[in-house]
């Protein structure tokens, strides 16, 4: 019974030690993160040029859902050259999850994107779900490093 107490005790002083909640700073940045997010998929909707300058990483890795991988540079010039169209894009679910005292930050979340429609005249949407690393720039402040995005089924009416 001794030794059960003991360790009772020494758990209970673990505790503070194991739990995993976000310290103020990192909540502070996981609110930035997420408004940061829509802000993204809007200039990629506007073709913000400046914004994507800014918000992408030098040494970003972008995966589209196809497999295809971008660095910074080619994915802008394919939305410059059209290869990446969206005439919208809907957030349907959005968690993002901030580290390192809100240094860094994971977000995964669900999206609608309407494409361009297809040469019948019919909509085109893809339904993906994606995982982004955003890392904050002491110069540059906050960027995308990774995309990563896979394509789901289509919502069912």
């Amino acid at each position: 019974m001794k030794k059960m107490h003991v360790l009772l005790v020494l758990l209970w002083l673990a505790l503070p030690v194991l739990t995993f909640a976000q310290s103020k700073k990192d909540l502070a940045a996981a609110k930035e993160v997420e408004a940061l997010e829509r802000q993204r998929f809007e200039a990629q909707v506007k073709k913000d040029y400046a914004v994507l300058e800014k918000v992408f990483a030098d040494d970003l890795v972008y995966t589209h859902s196809n497999g295809k991988q971008n660095n910074k540079q080619e994915y802008i010039q394919s939305i410059r050259d059209g290869k990446s169209q969206y005439d919208k894009i809907d957030v349907e679910a959005l968690n993002v999850r901030a580290y390192n005292d809100g240094k860094a930050a994971v977000v995964n979340g669900t999206i609608t994107i309407t494409l361009p429609n297809k040469p019948d005249g019919s909509p085109n949407l893809a339904y993906l779900k994606y995982v982004v690393v955003q890392v904050k720039n002491p110069k540059k402040g906050w960027q995308v490093v990774l995309w990563q995005s896979q394509k789901q089924p289509e919502a069912k009416s």
